[in-house]
């Protein structure tokens, strides 16, 4: 492909990205294929009482990047007031019209753009609101089953407890890309589970603080891999960003 001819390509998906009604028609077409999906597998759930026992109460629900598809129709049926955290570029804002077909707001930001005021907008609707936070703790870009800070913040500052959420499916396709982004196939099992929950002590801080994380951190990845091994998926690769699986795949590409 010429130069030019890549310059057009990206002047158009641009168009496409930014342009608020293909946005909308965008997810609500990617909603029909998720609720496709759901509804023609068989489903099992794990730990799902849990939805019960806090209901009402606040929680930080938490999840690796790759696990998203499945997750959306998941915190829908549980009928719980809930807003997820989003990038404030196109692709999120588009992915955060496709959370809201599925009853999830949107609080835009990231770890380093507008992080602080993601925080204290969390914080004031887990405490004002009652409602539940939805977090991807490696998102968007890595490193893959790594969990960052920011969900840990939320859980120390106002009180709500971490709950690990995780899928996995029997008949599914993992992504070349960073964080083996799982798509189940129809006609499927799926399987859900909510992990048990996590407090963050408010007074937390520095090596403790960074020992907690690292607990969240590990009973993800032992939530994740024990899911994947009951239908023999492969292992997904722990520590790799996005930009260092590109330079890895350019590289193996140019050999």
């Amino acid at each position: 492909m010429s130069k030019k001819a890549k310059r057009i390509r990206r002047k158009i998906m641009s168009f496409l990205f930014f342009n608020a009604i293909i946005q909308w028609v965008l997810a609500l077409l990617i909603a029909g294929v998720i609720w496709t999906i759901y509804l023609t597998s068989k489903r099992k759930y794990y730990n799902l009482e849990l939805v019960e026992k806090f209901r009402g109460k606040p929680v930080v629900f938490v999840f690796y990047h790759g696990r998203s598809a499945m997750l959306s129709p998941l915190i829908k049926s549980m009928k719980i007031p809930a807003y997820c955290i989003t990038s404030q570029h196109a692709d999120g804002r588009m992915m955060a019209k496709l959370q809201r077909l599925f009853g999830l707001r949107a609080i835009y930001g990231s770890g380093t753009k507008g992080a602080l005021n993601v925080l204290r907008e969390g914080v004031r609707v887990t405490k004002d609101e009652k409602s539940s936070i939805v977090i991807s703790v490696d998102g968007p870009s890595g490193p893959a089953l790594t969990c960052h800070e920011g969900a840990l913040y939320f859980a120390k500052m106002s009180g709500a407890p971490i709950i690990p959420c995780c899928f996995s499916a029997s008949r599914a396709k993992m992504m070349d890309r960073w964080d083996r982004y799982l798509i189940p196939k129809l006609f499927g099992t799926l399987t859900f589970e909510l992990g048990h929950p996590i407090y963050i002590d408010s007074r937390l801080k520095g090596a403790e603080f960074e020992q907690k994380r690292k607990e969240v951190e590990s009973v993800m990845v032992e939530q994740l891999a024990r899911m994947d091994a009951e239908f023999n998926l492969p292992v997904v690769e722990y520590g790799i960003g996005a930009g260092e699986y590109k330079d890895r795949r350019r590289k193996q590409k140019s050999k």
